[in-house]
């Protein structure tokens, strides 16, 4: 879990959790709880690299058959 938090970073994964962080603080400011939540979300898909931040392969572990035309 320390090597996905430290390695890797994009500048998805920075817009993320910034936004998420944002998302965050004016929720809690105007106490909607409910939008906190998905600040949440949103700061942990950029910390933890899950989502689509992630670019849904983490690690290589999928394989995405190419297509050829003809």
């Amino acid at each position: 879990m320390r090597k996905r938090i430290f390695t890797g970073w994009t500048f998805r994964r920075f817009l993320y959790l910034g936004i998420g962080v944002m998302i965050v603080i004016q929720s809690i400011r105007d106490q909607q709880w409910v939008l906190a939540l998905a600040g949440i979300y949103f700061a942990a898909m950029g910390l933890f690299a899950f989502g689509c931040a992630s670019g849904n392969c983490y690690g290589g572990s999928c394989y995405v058959e190419k297509k050829i035309k003809v």
